[in-house]
């Protein structure tokens, strides 16, 4: 699964759409070269790929956002994870009125805090891009050198893997998850790392989810928006303590901050930002290129976001506009089948 990145800056909008909760930590094991601050760490790198790895970052805006590409492996069940403070919201959308261009789209809403574009290629899951909130890394605006930066796997708000699926989360105040004895318990943010690392498709982006239980203590309640390069796409929900599953149907399917399952479409367009979401997908058919989609994000954008991102699930194309108005494109190499 070894991909080499391009990345490039062109235009792409991060608008940020708040979204996220603690994550838990699982009992750790030995770290090779992790980050020397007492508790335990996803690293499980060589000296040399420690090295490697800090020395990859670079500054690329002032929002201010950050690049780094990860060298080798980590445990995604460690970690320290700080508690967020109350949500703002969150805009997300999938679209595949061009089945030869699905696309998957985000505004992340948030506290004014430093962001990192992180490439990961673990040797036992898929290479990724996705995009980190660092204020939960315990990181300042400069973290050069920070070997916190170590632990940046666990956290990713949104993100594309090499297969082409796609993943992001939004705070939905009405979710409660009730654990299932037998499950493993992962954090609200950390799940996303596993279906990255693990899934190809929804359906086992879904799989990952239900192996399971998800602990939203501390921080808001999440739901969470899934594509992948077939077109395919599944809004999960926790509903009165279960997991529920909808299928995208039609050419779209999209996702704020108001619960949608069971819930009639009308309903649904009364919240502002999914009504202006779903009026456009309506009239374009669900056909949006990377521009189009931005600019969308830029409809429904807030004072508070801080970045907007577009996946193209079948090119591997990434368009990013941060909240300080730069714009930068990335390419991450899919191997579809």
């Amino acid at each position: 699964m070894r991909r080499t990145f391009l990345g490039a800056g062109l235009a792409l909008l991060l608008a940020v759409a708040a979204c996220s909760g603690p994550t838990s930590t699982a009992a750790p094991g030995p770290t090779s070269g992790g980050p020397s601050t007492g508790a335990p760490s996803a690293s499980r790198q060589s000296p040399a790929e420690v090295e490697r790895t800090l020395a990859s970052l670079r500054r690329v805006d002032d929002l201010p956002m950050w690049e780094m590409t990860y060298v080798g492996d980590y445990d995604p069940t460690v970690g320290t994870d700080a508690a967020p403070p109350s949500p703002f919201g969150c805009s997300l959308f999938a679209a595949w009125g061009d089945p030869g261009r699905p696309l998957f789209a985000r505004n992340f809403d948030w506290e004014a805090n430093p962001a990192l574009v992180l490439r990961t290629d673990p040797p036992d899951g898929y290479a990724t891009v996705s995009l980190v909130d660092m204020s939960y890394l315990g990181v300042g605006d400069d973290p050069t050198g920070d070997r916190r930066l170590l632990d940046a796997p666990l956290l990713p708000f949104d993100g594309m893997n090499e297969r082409g699926l796609a993943v992001g989360l939004a705070a939905d105040d009405a979710a409660t998850a009730r654990p299932v004895a037998g499950k493993p318990t992962v954090g609200s943010v950390r799940i996303l790392r596993l279906v990255l690392d693990q899934a190809a498709t929804v359906d086992e982006a879904v799989a990952v989810l239900t192996r399971h239980n998800l602990d939203f203590e501390g921080g808001p309640p999440l739901h969470y928006l899934l594509a992948d390069a077939s077109g395919t796409s599944a809004v999960v929900e926790f509903v009165d303590g279960a997991m529920r599953v909808e299928k995208g149907r039609g050419s779209w399917q999209a996702l704020t901050n108001v619960p949608v399952i069971d819930v009639p479409e009308e309903r649904r367009r009364a919240d502002h930002r999914y009504g202006l979401l779903a009026a456009a997908l309506t009239k374009a058919g669900g056909v949006v290129d990377d521009r189009a989609a931005l600019e969308l994000l830029n409809d429904v954008r807030q004072g508070h976001t801080r970045w907007s991102v577009t996946y193209g699930l079948r090119s591997g194309d990434i368009h990013l506009r941060t909240a300080r108005g730069t714009e930068r494109a990335y390419r991450l190499p899919l191997t579809l089948p």
